[in-house]
C-alpha cells in the first residue's frame, strides 16, 4: 500500500485539471487497488480518494470516467465501505442527478452502485432518505424503470434489483402497494420481460418482498391487481391439462401452446414459488389459490423441475395447496408462533442462501464491468 507521502502525491493527479495521460494512469492505479479486499479497506480510510473518484466521473475522457465508476462499483460491493461512500464522500446526490439525465451514457453503472449500496438495511434507509431529500422519490425511480427507452444509451435493468432491495423497507412496500397509485400493476408485466433476467428477477424479488405484508393479499389476488397469472405463467409449461383443470385456471393460463417455455432462471423460479407460498399465509389466500387451480400447474412444474432448491420450495407450496386447513387459531400462518430454535435455524439457512446469491451476483457484476472496460485509453469526449 502507499505510504502517506505517496498517497498525497497520487491525490494531486486525481483532479479534473490534471493532464489526461497522468490522470489516466492514476485512475488505473486506484481501480487496481479496488480489485482486492485489502485495497478497498485501505481506501475506506482515504475519503479524499473517494471524493476524487466522484469528481472525476465528470471528466471529459470516457475511459477515465468508466474507470472511476468501475472503482466505485468495486468499493460499493464491500459493505464496510458503505458509510464512507454515502456519508463521508456523499456520492448519492451526484450519481442520482446523473441517473435522472436521459442522455447520460453510464447510468447502468450508477444503477449497479445503487443496487450494491441498498443491499443492507442501514444504507438502504440512507438511500431512501436521500431520494426523498433530493425530491426524486420512489415515484421517479418507478417511472424511469417503466419507461421503455428512457435512456437510449443505458438499459437501466439494474433498477429492478434496486427496487427489490428498497422493498426491505416498509415505506417502500407501502408506496408500491398504495391502492391509489397503481404501482404494483405497472411492475407486474416485467415478470415475463424476456430481454433481461436481471430486470425480471428484480421485479419478482420486489413482489415477493411486498407479499410479506399479508394485509394486502386479498387485494393483490383480486381483479383490481390480479397478481396470480403474472406469478404462475412463468412457471407453467406446455403440458396438456384436463378440460376441467383448464377451465378452473385464470384465463391467461388456459390451453397454453405446445411451445410454451418456463422461466429459465432457477433463482427467479424459486422466488415466484416463494411469493405464491406467501400468498397462502391467510385462509382467504389459500382458498383463492385452490379455487384458481394452482395445484395442477405446480404438479406439472414439479415433474419438470431439476434444481433441488426449487423442488423443495415447490413441495412446500404443494403441501399447503393439497393439505388440510390449519387448526383453529392458526389460520394466519404469518401470525403463528415459531419456537426460537426453529426460527434461528431458518434464519441461518436464509443467511447462507442470501450470501451465496450475493456472491453469484457480485461475480456477474464484476464480469460485466470487466467486459465493458476499454482495452485502450482514447481521449474521447463524454457525451451528455
Amino acid at each position: 500500500m502507499l505510504n502517506d507521502s505517496e498517497a498525497k502525491e497520487l491525490l494531486t493527479f486525481l483532479t479534473l485539471e490534471m493532464r489526461a495521460d497522468v490522470k489516466s494512469q492514476a485512475t488505473e492505479y486506484i481501480l487496481g487497488l479496488t480489485a482486492s479486499r485489502d485495497g478497498c479497506r485501505y481506501l475506506r480510510t482515504k475519503t479524499d480518494f473517494l471524493k476524487a473518484l466522484l469528481t472525476l466521473t465528470a471528466d471529459k475522457s470516457v475511459a477515465i470516467v468508466k474507470d472511476c465508476y468501475h472503482a466505485l462499483i468495486n468499493l460499493s460491493a464491500d459493505e464496510t465501505l458503505h458509510q464512507a461512500l454515502v456519508k463521508e464522500a456523499d456520492i448519492l446526490p451526484t450519481i442520482l442527478r446523473s441517473l435522472l439525465d436521459p442522455e447520460y451514457m453510464l447510468s447502468d453503472r450508477i444503477c449497479t452502485i445503487l443496487t450494491n449500496l441498498s443491499r443492507h438495511e442501514k444504507t438502504c434507509k440512507e438511500l431512501f432518505q436521500v431520494l426523498q431529500e433530493q425530491d426524486i422519490g420512489l415515484a421517479k425511480i418507478v417511472e424511469i424503470f417503466c419507461t421503455e427507452g428512457y435512456n437510449k444509451a443505458a438499459s437501466l435493468h439494474y433498477l429492478g434489483p434496486l427496487l427489490s432491495n428498497l422493498t426491505q423497507l416498509p415505506e417502500t412496500r407501502q408506496f408500491i402497494l398504495d391502492k391509489d397509485r397503481c404501482v404494483v400493476q405497472r411492475l407486474l408485466p416485467y415478470t415475463q420481460y424476456e430481454e433481461s433476467v436481471v430486470r425480471r428477477g428484480g421485479v419478482v424479488g420486489t413482489l415477493r418482498n411486498c407479499c410479506f405484508d399479508y394485509v394486502y393479499h386479498e387485494w393483490l389476488l383480486s381483479d383490481a391487481v390480479d397478481i396470480l397469472p403474472f406469478l404462475l405463467l412463468p412457471l407453467a409449461g406446455p403440458e396438456e391439462l384436463s378440460e376441467e383443470e383448464n377451465e378452473g385456471l385464470p384465463v391467461d393460463l388456459q390451453y397454453l401452446p405446445e411451445d410454451k417455455r418456463r422461466e429459465e432462471d432457477p433463482d427467479i423460479r424459486k422466488m415466484l414459488i416463494e411469493t405464491l407460498l406467501l400468498l397462502t399465509a391467510t385462509k382467504r389466500g389459500r382458498q383463492i389459490l385452490k379455487n384458481k387451480n394452482v395445484y395442477p400447474i405446480m404438479r406439472e412444474f414439479h415433474k419438470w423441475e431439476k434444481d433441488p432448491h426449487v423442488i423443495a420450495a415447490c413441495e412446500k407450496l404443494v403441501q399447503v395447496l393439497i393439505g388440510d386447513e390449519p387448526e383453529g387459531g392458526m389460520e394466519n400462518l404469518m401470525e403463528v408462533d415459531i419456537p426460537e430454535d426453529v426460527q434461528q435455524k431458518l434464519k441461518d439457512l436464509d443467511a447462507k442462501e442470501q450470501e451465496q446469491l450475493e456472491k453469484e451476483q457480485q461475480e456477474l457484476l464484476k464480469a460485466e464491468a470487466d467486459n465493458d472496460r476499454p482495452k485502450s485509453q482514447p481521449s474521447e469526449e463524454l457525451q451528455r
